[in-house]
Parts: C-alpha cells; structure tokens; sequence
C-alpha cells in the first residue's frame, strides 16, 4: 500500500495511512525490569589457580576472597560475601530476605531452600480488597502486607553447621569492619535511590539512605551503619536467634504491623522458621549434568525446559559474537513460552502441591520435552498452555505474570573444588521500602522483604479452579531464582557455578550463560558482554541497541511481539579453564570476580 508503514508482532499487523504530515505509532511501554539500568562498566575477566568468588559488589568479592585465603571453604566465603552485600547492596538483599543455596562438597550436593515462609495468620485472600480484586501493583509489592517471614540467615547457619570450616563469628568479620568504618556508596546504589519514590516515606530508611534536604547520598560517600554492625556483632556471638528472637523480632514485627499498609508476621513466625535441605534437582543436557533447586524454585525446571525443547529443534548457529539470529530466537522463545507456560500452572510450594507425573522430574523427562517441541512451528504459537506429563492430570488455572525483582548472585570455588551458587533476594528493588533498626535507635539497620508479592494475589480462576501459588499459611512462594552448579556427566567433575539477578529473567539470563560457554564456547566474560535477550509469557525482549534492526522486523514477521530495551541481568561465572578457573561479572552491574 503506498504511503503507509508496516510493523507486525503479536499476530497484528498495524497499517498507518501517511497523509499531509505523516503518522507514527507510539512505542510499546518497556516491560518493568527488576532493577533500574545504572550503565556499562567493561569487565576484564578474571583468572585464578586455587580459589576465586564473583560477587555482585567488589568489597563482597574481597571479602570471599579473604576468607578463602584464611583457608575456609566456597560456604565459608559465601556466607562472609552475602554479609557484605546486605550493606553495600541492600537495595537487591539482605537479612530480611531469603535466598536458595547448592553447596558442592567435593562428594556429595546439597540444595538449601532459605525462602521466606507466609505468616501463619496469612490467608488466600491476603491481596485482595473487598470487592475480590487486588489493589494496585504499588499497593500490593509496598509496605508490610508484603513482608514474609525471612530465612536467608538461617539457611545460611545451617548449612555452616553441617559443612563449615572456619568458626562462624570469624566470617562477619569483614562486614563489620565495612559497617562501622563505612563504605564509598556507588554509582549503582546513587542511581537506584534516584529513582526510587517509596523509600523516603520511611523515616528510618530516610534518615540512613538521604541527606537533610531529602537528596541521595553522593557517589563517594562514606556510609555508615552501626544499627547493622551491632547487629552482626550479636549474630556472630549468638547465632540466627539474634534476628530471629528477642528485641529485634521485636521490632521487626512491630514496624511490619503498625505500617499504613500493615502485615501479618509476628513473632512466633520468627521464631520458628526453618530452613530446609533439599535435594537438588539435577538433568544431563548434552555432555553436562546440570543441577539446580526444586520447587518452590521454578528456575532449574524452566530453565531444563527450555534446553531440553531446544534439544529438538532445528537450532540455528550462533554467530562467535554471541548475537543469535531472528531464526534461533523464534526458536528459543516458543521453547521458553512452553516453559513458562508448565511454570505458571504447576510450580509452588512442594510442602503444598504436588507434582504433576508424580514428580517434578516428570516436566523434564526427554518424551514429553519432545512431545512439547513437537508444538514449536514457524511462526508464533498464537496461545501455549501448559501440558500433562504422563502420570496423572492436574486441574489448576495457571499463574498471571506479576512482576518479580530485585536479587544477587554469589558463585564461589575453593582451593579444595568445593563449590557454592547462591542466590538471595528482598524481592523488589528496596524491598518493601521499610528499615528495621532492630531495636538500638541506631543509624541504619537492614531493609524488610515484600517476597510474599511473588504470590499469586488473585488465588483463584473464574472458574474457581485454585492457582498452585495461591497464599497459605506458612507456604514458600514460587521463585525464579536460579543458582546453578554445572558438572562433567562422565567424569562428575565440577565445570561452573552459575546464576544471575533478574527477576523472571533470571531463568533466560542463566540459560544464556549456559548457552554461549558450553554450546557456543565463548569465554564467560564475553559471553556476558554479548547482548541480552528474555521472555517469560510476554513479547520476546531485546537489549536495546544490540540487535540488528532487521532481526526485530524478522521475529515480527514470525507473528512475535518484540521490545527492545534495557536487559539489567547481573551474572555471575565461575568456570573451569583448563587447570584454572575463570571468573566473568556482568557489565551490567559492579560486579567483580576475586581469587589467588
């Protein structure tokens, strides 16, 4: 047609007649990112002969790498990482969130599931208002309805009882020191607090993050904490039930209960969290035994899912930059529909629903991953439902995609090739935007989850048939945090420990890494400067700038709907290179890699 342009995505093509002045369509709103872009910084790549930690923050990195050359062990050093960035990076982490663990022994492997619980008092209808329908997205991530019962720290202290090696009190040490002498704040954390309206309302919060005229504190700042050095003090003397317990539940409890938008926790919930110690669910993909957490993770299963699909698909080649093409993506995103498709209807809380096939290995077995494939054509599934492995039919209405957020990741080798991928997270950026000072009146303190947003907030279908990631008493919320450990399926010797930030993409992000260094063989640092690509159940994501304009045309003509923009994964590598190890950090974020 003469005069007018085309643009195709979604199955619609959309026809713009150009009169006297011409005509544009207005761009598509980016989809929300767990946390904001903060720039590109180049990253070298790391290497290392004995030992070597990639973390999300440079002075986490040093503190692993402290502990690793005082001769502790890839948890010891994990653990003396996640304290340090419960300071430097609390916007992402911290002690009021959770995290999920795979510990590599050098025998045997351990998956720790530290995820927050929902309080006992919490129903169902938690999110929802009185006409049946939840408040906004605002409402609902903010404040302290929200907020679930922590169990980072526990996790952490009970996977050191059973496979530590230096003495707990010695691995707080470095973030103490960081606590009471202070920290430069960073680009990152400026630029985050820039763009984040909710915390000031916070009176703790304000009083820590903000100068008196309500500016963030400048890049280069030395920030305090001694709310949060004096509650170290006291975990490494007395262990977990120094949160857990006391006055700090005390007042933790108090702040959840008394906000404008108040929660359920209380003491009691607390008090009794427990972690627990899981088995890792592992899959062989190609030459490589790849394992990962069981539900309530989603992440090892969609992410197998979507290698598995591709498995038998006529995948295209990759370019050596790392750049797929419109064809490999088509590809790519109908197997990560699929996945995300069997996520939103079968995945919670394994303490609350059951697998369907009689097992969550049952979603990743090669017959129904073929029969899953065998859906996958040359243009766009105009709709994908979730399937039924063998085994018995599960009757559930699938999960509505809701925002998940803000996360970091540690991978961690030791000079024995013990290995540890951990993952933890407050949810959203700040989490729910409150400060515990935990009862000293002190400056600072540590920011509060709203991890129970990962819920389904509407529990139910029109039909009535339940969501499996509905709230209920006690019960984990589905997560798509994904720490992975990588190991040879002949030999059984370790390859890479891997995982990433990223919300739902952090499902995409950790495959890609998968991807470019095993089937793409890329070296890991280049591999995460190559760009970003994602999709969970929306339009195929591109990072903005870094595709050829004719691969968003192709993948439109494919019957896909494509935005490009910012993609803030924040992966984290630590791989195998011959006799060494190599350690890459995502450009993305401040990252570094640290080792001997």
């Amino acid at each position: 047609m003469p005069g007018a342009r085309t643009w195709h995505g979604g199955g619609q093509v959309v026809l713009c007649l150009v009169l006297l002045a011409g005509c544009a369509l207005p761009a598509p709103p980016p989809q929300p990112q767990p946390e904001a872009a903060s720039g590109w910084t180049p990253k070298p790549g790391w290497q290392a002969q004995r030992y070597i930690v990639a973390a999300a923050h440079p002075l986490a990195a040093d503190a692993g790498r402290q502990i690793l050359r005082a001769g502790g062990s890839a948890l010891d050093a994990a653990i003396a990482v996640q304290m340090v960035l419960a300071l430097v990076e609390p916007q992402s982490s911290g002690l009021g969130g959770g995290a999920f663990m795979l510990v590599w022994d050098g025998q045997a492997l351990a998956a720790w599931d530290g995820r927050e619980t929902a309080p006992a008092a919490a129903d169902e209808r938690l999110f929802l208002g009185p006409d049946g329908r939840p408040p906004s997205v605002a409402d609902v991530t903010y404040g302290g309805r929200a907020v679930g019962t922590p169990g980072a720290l526990k996790m952490l202290e009970a996977a050191h009882r059973e496979s530590g090696v230096l003495p707990w009190p010695r691995l707080f040490e470095p973030a103490i020191a960081l606590a009471e002498d202070g920290f430069p704040v960073g680009a990152r954390l400026h630029s985050m607090l820039l763009a984040e309206p909710r915390l000031k309302a916070d009176p703790q919060a304000r009083a820590y993050f903000f100068d008196a005229s309500g500016e963030p504190w400048p890049v280069g700042h030395r920030l305090r904490n001694p709310a949060l050095a004096a509650l170290l003090r006291d975990i490494a003397r007395q262990g977990s039930d120094a949160l857990h317990r006391g006055p700090v539940a005390a007042d933790l409890v108090r702040r959840v209960r008394s906000h404008a938008l108040p929660g359920r926790l209380s003491e009691a919930d607390l008090a009794g969290y427990r972690p627990v110690r899981r088995e890792a669910l592992c899959a062989v993909w190609r030459l490589w035994r790849v394992c990962g957490m069981p539900p309530p993770s989603s992440g090892q299963l969609a992410l197998m899912q979507i290698l598995g699909i591709a498995e038998h698909l006529a995948m295209p080649p990759v370019a050596a930059d790392g750049v797929p093409g419109a064809d490999w993506l088509h590809r790519h995103a109908e197997a990560s529909r699929l996945a995300f498709a069997d996520r939103a209807a079968h995945v919670a809380d394994p303490d609350f629903v059951a697998a369907p096939g009689g097992g969550w290995a049952s979603l990743l077995a090669p017959a129904y991953l073929k029969q899953r494939a065998a859906l996958v054509g040359d243009r766009a599934m105009p709709r994908v439902t979730a399937g039924q492995p063998p085994g018995g039919t599960v009757s559930r209405a699938p999960m509505a995609e809701q925002p998940e957020q803000g996360t970091s990741h540690v991978s961690v080798v030791d000079a024995l090739g013990r290995a540890v991928s951990l993952t933890s997270s407050i949810e959203a950026a700040f989490g729910a935007r409150m400060m515990a000072d935990g009862g000293t009146g002190l400056p600072g303190g540590f920011l509060l989850n709203n991890q129970l947003s990962d819920f389904a907030w509407v529990p139910a279908d029109a039909q009535g048939r339940p969501v499996a990631n509905r709230v209920q008493p006690g019960k984990r919320p589905r997560s798509s945090m994904s720490p992975t450990l990588v190991f040879d399926a002949a030999s059984g010797r370790l390859v890479m420990a891997v995982g990433s930030a990223g919300g739902s993409h952090i499902i995409q992000y950790t495959a890609r890494a998968l991807l470019g260094t095993l089937a793409w063989g890329m070296a890991p640092q280049a591999l995460l400067a190559a760009p970003n690509f994602s999709l969970t159940s929306g339009p195929v994501l591109l990072e903005a700038g870094r595709f050829p304009p004719a691969t968003a045309a192709a993948l439109g003509a494919k019957g896909h709907a494509v935005q490009e923009q910012a993609l803030t994964s924040g992966t984290q590598v630590v791989m195998r290179s011959g006799s060494t190890w190599a350690g890459a950090a995502d450009p993305r974020r401040e990252g570094v890699a640290s080792g001997d």
